[in-house]
């Protein structure tokens, strides 16, 4: 994808052969995330398509952790408030969870059991789709909350992985900067 700045994001993602396992092609952002350009760069293109819909927003959630970095950033600049969900046990109020599968087991997400008032829109926001198993998790705790899901954002969409697939086949929008294929 061809940023409006004309700013190669990609270039900015570093890859790490083989963690955390062989045969895995690790992306990792915290390289363009301590570029300030390339921050500056990915958070104003997630915002770009909600900036004339942002009255159709109540609220961004970001997805632990690197969904925390963005997710402030995008509430900030659509002037919108930001939930996070979180792994299990690491919300301190009363809270709702979600297991979802990994590939050797199940894990669990949690979020505020009154983060969410019935009818808001919901902008869903992490730096990363692969298998889509955390988002789809993260979706399903916004319906339980009585959210709506206006669309789902991600810096990096792994299209080999099926993530993206999946949100759609639910009915969720997904916006992503740029693919990693073979992963």
């Amino acid at each position: 994808m061809e940023l409006r700045n004309g700013m190669d994001l990609k270039r900015l993602v570093r890859t790490i052969p083989d963690y955390p396992k062989p045969g895995i092609m690790f992306r990792d952002l915290t390289t363009l995330f301590a570029d300030p350009a390339g921050l500056r760069a990915a958070v104003d293109e997630i915002v770009w398509p909600f900036f004339k819909a942002k009255a159709q927003i109540d609220i961004i959630i970001g997805i632990e952790a690197r969904g925390f970095i963005l997710g402030g950033a995008v509430a900030h600049e659509l002037g919108r408030g930001f939930v996070p969900i979180r792994k299990k046990g690491k919300l301190p109020h009363k809270t709702i969870g979600q297991d979802y599968s990994l590939e050797y087991g199940v894990d669990t997400i949690e979020i505020h059991a009154d983060a969410i008032k019935p009818g808001d829109r919901v902008l869903l926001i992490d730096d990363l789709i692969a298998t889509g198993g955390t988002a789809v998790a993260a979706a399903e705790l916004i319906h339980r909350s009585g959210g709506e899901i206006v669309a789902a954002a991600f810096i990096i969409d792994l299209p080999d992985l099926g993530g993206t697939a999946r949100l759609r086949d639910k009915g969720i929008a997904v916006h992503t900067l740029m693919e990693f294929e073979g992963d």
